[in-house]
């Protein structure tokens, strides 16, 4: 019976750690999308409407990343 319990808590635990590093890299990745989008030469109007476009959706995976309804 308390084996059992430990075994639950170790997984639950292992379980939290691997989702916080999923959600770190996550984070990290959109850090990066977001620094490549703003090195973006910004010519023509195509490409800033392009431009807004995608900060928008990095907005909104942000916001999903984040857990906060849109």
């Amino acid at each position: 019976m308390t084996s059992d319990i430990v075994l639950y808590f170790s997984a639950l635990t292992g379980l939290a750690m691997v989702a916080m590093a999923a959600l770190r890299g996550w984070d990290g990745w959109l850090s990066l999308k977001r620094l490549e989008f703003e090195r973006t030469d910004m010519g023509d109007a195509a490409t800033m409407i392009d431009l807004a476009d995608m900060r928008e959706r990095l907005r909104k995976l942000e916001a999903i990343a984040a857990g906060v309804d849109l």
